[in-house]
């Protein structure tokens, strides 16, 4: 059996410009990053701003194992499956980080029959965007510590700076440092950290901003500090936000790739959606929808966090109405919300599937209350049995959802064309979207409307620390800003170890941090860190390049 990289390594890829030719590009509105990746430019999305929008179709998913179920495989498949139906299609996706990719759930260009290429490249350095955001990042927390190090005018207060230092890598050591040691030539002391890049304000910002200046705008909001006598500091006000948008002004443009077999696919920005919104960039998403009939697009785990912040968020942000969502469910996910430990996953248990359905009924319920119409994806895996596929089949029909089998990993598109053929039909079908809370509640009405309605908590409860902090945020013009809400993955709670569809639980708000520049508050709960660690045994020890520049090893 080939191995994804082995698939995609063998695969007869085309030049990026014929990709482009099939939904309208010409060449002289790509900016060329080799054979098979290109920018798009400005030229082009001014020019199809006029144009009529296509379907917008997200895949989301229920609660997922650690490895990850194969939302973005499917997502690729079913864009395949839509272009096989004859319909004229675009995927929107984001774009991986290297933490995962060196760690443990792999990378972001799907997998088996269903990914985008070249996705060595997309997965490793592609077209920059990563470390542009990482240096617009830094170069402002430089400017910062300058600042204060050259007499310190604003009156930064070094024990309230909120920005922190980022890097694209799984780095637990970063986590909290001391910085500015070695003397006064060296910097002033002071409790320091670093983030994972796509934690990152910055990277929220680029995610969602219309075109360069609103991003610079918006870089000129970020909430940097507080001075000594309570003020609030921003990033215009250490005139940085020039700068960092120049840094940027090629990462704000998105990225043409294709498929497998040749379905164009735009890649844009990369927000995880535990600790951040989870979603790809407003400019590829409407541009997608500007240059087909369909865009098929994605949102980061579970429908409790990416799809909740991709309508609560992105939707309400950018003016976007979704006309079908796909809800990817496995076996294996299921049982592992049924208590199933994840080694033993692969064995049939059908005592366990029953007990963890209540999980794909809970996302399937949730879905409903944004007045979507629904499809579940059910991803078929080679351990799953006939007996358990069609429990699941049983139950969709049971609660009156939409399902279809998706063997797009071992199959590509033609495994999705009964999927596709529904979310067609999904598609036409009345919609009646509708968000969770109104722009105007206070903070803690927001917070308490999604712990109630989407995660299914009895109350939220707040750490002192959070109450101080959302005190101060009130301060300032923050009232019809939504919440990003940075959460466990693997449970509907803020406790990953409670599967299922757990009740009787208390969502705790142990800090909230203002987002100013990207226009949201980020409400984090448990123990989610913004900088994840790598695993025991990480996937970088796989990871190997011989003499002719040929990579193995990546997936």
């Amino acid at each position: 059996m080939l191995t994804d990289i082995e698939i995609a390594q063998q695969a007869e890829i085309k030049p990026i410009g014929a990709i482009a030719a099939k939904i309208g590009i010409d060449q002289d509105e790509l900016e060329f990053y080799g054979k098979y990746k290109a920018k798009i430019s400005e030229e082009l999305i001014s020019r199809t701003s006029v144009c009529n929008d296509g379907k917008l179709i997200l895949v989301t998913a229920i609660n997922p194992t650690p490895a990850g179920e194969g939302k973005t495989t499917t997502s690729v498949g079913l864009g395949d499956a839509l272009s096989k139906l004859g319909k004229k299609t675009v995927i929107a996706l984001r774009e991986p980080s290297l933490g995962p990719v060196f760690g443990i759930k792999g990378g972001a260009a799907g997998g088996g029959y269903a990914q985008v290429i070249p996705m060595e490249d997309i997965n490793l350095h592609f077209t920059g965007d990563m470390h542009a955001i990482t240096a617009a990042n830094n170069l402002c927390c430089a400017m910062l510590d300058n600042h204060i190090q050259q007499g310190n005018e604003l009156k930064i207060d070094v024990k309230r700076v909120l920005i922190k230092r980022c890097l694209d890598m799984n780095d637990r050591e970063l986590r909290n440092i001391i910085a500015g040691l070695g003397g006064r030539l060296n910097g002033v002391p002071r409790e320091d950290g670093f983030i994972i890049t796509v934690a990152s304000e910055v990277m929220a910002i680029l995610c969602l901003s219309s075109d360069i200046d609103d991003l610079k705008q918006r870089l000129g909001n970020i909430l940097v500090a507080y001075s000594t006598d309570g003020k609030p500091v921003y990033a215009k006000d250490l005139k940085a936000n020039g700068a960092m948008a120049a840094l940027l002004k090629d990462a704000v443009k998105p990225n043409l790739v294709q498929t497998l077999e040749g379905t164009p696919a735009l890649m844009h920005g990369g927000p995880f959606a535990n600790i951040a919104h989870g979603c790809n960039s407003v400019r590829a998403t409407k541009l997608g929808l500007k240059l087909a009939d369909y865009c098929v697009t994605e949102a980061g785990f579970g429908s409790d966090l990416g799809a909740e912040k991709f309508f609560d968020i992105k939707c309400r942000k950018a003016g976007l109405k979704p006309d079908a969502v796909v809800i990817v469910a496995t076996v294996r996910a299921i049982k592992y919300n049924g208590g199933v430990a994840k080694a033993e996953l692969p064995a049939e248990n059908l005592d366990a599937l029953a007990k963890g359905i209540v999980n794909l009924g809970a996302h399937i319920s949730n879905m409903q209350k944004f007045g979507i119409p629904t499809v579940v994806a059910i991803n078929r895996f080679n351990t799953d049995s006939d007996a358990e596929l069609k429990y699941i089949e049983d139950y969709c029909t049971k609660l009156g959802a939409d399902f279809a089998m998706s063997e797009v990993f071992a199959k590509g598109g033609e495994g999705a064309l009964d999927l596709a053929e529904k979310v067609v039909a999904a598609a036409e079908k009345p919609s009646d979207f509708r968000l969770i809370y109104p722009d105007d509640a206070p903070i803690k009405e927001k917070i308490l409307s999604v712990a109630k309605n989407i995660y299914g908590a009895d109350g939220v409860a707040y750490t002192t620390q959070a109450l101080k902090a959302l005190a101060d945020i009130e301060k300032l013009d923050t009232l019809k800003l939504p919440i990003c809400v940075a959460k466990t993955q693997y449970s509907l709670s803020d406790d990953p170890s409670l599967l299922g569809k757990p009740e009787g639980f208390t969502i705790t708000v142990r800090d909230i941090r203002l987002s100013s520049g990207a226009g949201f508050i980020v409400v984090y709960t448990g123990d989610i860190m913004t900088m994840p660690g790598l695993p025991k045994i990480p996937a970088a020890e796989r990871i190997d390049v011989d003499s002719d520049g040929k990579i193995t090893g990546l997936f």
